[in-house]
């Protein structure tokens, strides 16, 4: 991301640990905070993993710089979801369990492939999928989201899941706690309900 001006010592740390595929200009950075043993205690709760794959583009760092976001010309990204993955989330709906997305690539990827197909299915291409206010989900149900930079388009997305009211509250929450934001940043937990004081 631009704003990351220094070199890493250590590039395995803007990385997550279940990366497989090459192609992203960026990594899925809500998925930083997860290591090996979070997801076995995870498994262990009964919560299942599945994987997608959308190639993050340098456009999603581009700011939104149009009065009527509606004229913003959304980057295209790649993205990928397999036969077993599909089946799998095809059967967490229809037995009504929660789909909870860890970042807004995955969230992109879950709602391109539900938008085009009206289900899960093993598909790969690319979306343009621009998710702001107004934007009906059809594919999670939660998402686990870093604090992300105003005016981006992930912020947008953020604020069409939740409501840009929410958003605002939970950033100013973030703000007076000292939340670490953007790719090394804290991490938040919406349901899409409204947020209680």
């Amino acid at each position: 991301p631009p704003y990351i001006h220094a070199q890493l010592g250590d590039n395995s740390r803007y990385q997550t640990v279940y990366a497989k595929i090459e192609g992203s200009a960026a990594a899925p950075t809500a998925g930083f905070h997860f290591t090996p043993e979070l997801f076995e205690e995870l498994k262990k709760k009964g919560v299942e993993v599945l994987d997608v794959t959308l190639h993050v583009g340098l456009g999603t760092f581009r700011p939104v710089k149009s009065d009527d976001i509606r004229s913003h010309d959304m980057h295209s990204e790649f993205y990928q979801m397999s036969q077993e993955t599909a089946e799998r989330l095809n059967l967490a709906k229809e037995e009504h369990r929660r789909i909870i997305a860890v970042g807004t690539t995955s969230t992109r990827t879950l709602e391109s492939v539900m938008q085009r197909y009206g289900k899960f299915q093993a598909c790969s291409g690319d979306t343009k999928l621009f998710i702001y206010p107004g934007f009906q989900f059809k594919a999670i149900d939660a998402l686990i989201t870093n604090f992300h930079l105003p005016k981006s388009t992930l912020v947008m997305l953020v604020s069409a899941f939740s409501s840009r009211a929410n958003v605002l509250h939970a950033y100013e929450h973030a703000v007076k706690e000292n939340y670490r934001c953007f790719s090394f940043g804290d991490a938040m937990f919406i349901t899409g309900e409204k947020i209680r004081d």
